[in-house]
């Protein structure tokens, strides 16, 4: 079977590395917010171009302490997306505040800025656009609206808008590693990033039962910890991402030459690829047909947030919900081989032409 992601190939790419830097966190005896976490946040402040990256336990905890440090709480309004992963939605419903959902454009799948202007009320606290598949959203106009941008960067590890990394325009930006990421641990974590200084205090205090001394509260806050196996080992992969993501878009290069459905890639920005997205009427049918031939392609996402018992609103958003019945996501990860990629490809040519 070729998987849709596979983090056990990026593993092994990088097993020698990986293996070391694990070994060194467990002779060392530190295993919470140690060394490891630190020079993490450091080289990963650097990579996207900010003052401060706080490491956390998740994606959708670096979400919700990201709200949280702006002060977003019950009553407020934050306004997103619909086609996404649930984590959106779910970290502002764990701040108290309601979820604004607004549509998409066609072809890119971000956030379209014209009805984020329109969905502006006295109760608006935050805007979250999501950066989808490895395309950052159209950041420029939503930012003059004046309201704070806490940008999702889960599926953007790298990706560029107007020249800059994802994360280092709103006032925070937030990232997931999930194993699958383009940069993936073995296991949850999370961090946010800022060139606040005050927000990263915030921060480092929400994170930790609002410890600033030990043990001694001066505010709530959790316990969202990134952990030093995964520091470490996310320190392996970010000397790698930049490589890994040009492998993601060599690949999907090729996917472009030879398929007819491809994903539209808005001017002035660098995809990074997380999935490669193609639309078909017959979407259900051909995963099906692919996966009878051995290709685990996925669906990304098939019921969009609004539609969900969860957080079923009356919202018409045709886009979104055109995009929820059509993507189909093909394989697409560094470790792909050229020869399980023309496998994927003469597939999809047979099936849909």
């Amino acid at each position: 079977m070729i998987l849709c992601s596979n983090p056990r190939e990026q593993y092994l790419a990088h097993r020698e590395e990986i293996d070391a830097a694990i070994d060194n966190v467990l002779t060392n005896g530190r295993y919470i917010l140690g060394p490891e976490v630190e020079a993490f946040e450091r080289e990963f402040a650097q990579y996207c171009g900010v003052k401060h990256a706080v490491g956390v336990g998740s994606g959708t905890e670096a979400l919700h302490v990201a709200l949280a440090a702006m002060g977003v709480g019950a009553g407020d309004e934050v306004i997103t997306t619909a086609h996404t992963a649930v984590a959106t939605a779910s970290a502002i419903r764990l701040c108290g505040a309601t979820p604004v959902f607004v549509d998409i454009e066609p072809g890119t799948w971000t956030i379209d800025p014209r009805l984020v202007e329109a969905a502006i009320t006295p109760k608006t606290k935050a805007i979250v656009p999501v950066h989808i598949y490895g395309q950052p959203a159209d950041l420029a106009p939503i930012l003059k609206l004046g309201v704070p941008v806490l940008e999702d960067c889960a599926q953007a590890h790298g990706a560029k808008y107007d020249g800059r990394r994802v994360g280092s325009m709103g006032l925070l930006g937030a990232f997931s590693f999930y194993p699958t990421k383009n940069l993936g641990a073995i296991g949850d974590g999370g961090a946010v990033v800022t060139n606040d200084d005050a927000l990263a205090k915030r921060l480092r205090l929400l994170r930790e039962y609002g410890w600033a001394e030990r043990y001694v509260s001066s505010t709530d806050g959790w316990n969202t910890r990134l952990d030093e196996l995964q520091a470490a080992i996310l320190r392996v992969k970010l000397r790698h991402l930049d490589d890994d993501n040009t492998r993601r878009r060599t690949i999907a290069k090729r996917y472009d030459e030879a398929l007819t459905s491809t994903p539209v890639v808005r001017e002035g920005v660098e995809h990074v690829y997380h999935l490669y997205v193609i639309t078909n009427d017959r979407r259900d049918a051909l995963q099906q047909q692919l996966r009878d031939r051995g290709i685990g392609a996925l669906v990304h996402y098939p019921v969009p947030v609004h539609k969900q018992p969860a957080y079923a609103t009356n919202d018409s958003l045709p886009n979104t919900e055109r995009a929820a019945a059509t993507v189909l996501s093909l394989p697409m990860y560094p470790e792909l081989t050229p020869e399980q990629q023309e496998q994927v490809i003469n597939a999809v040519q047979e099936l849909i032409g």
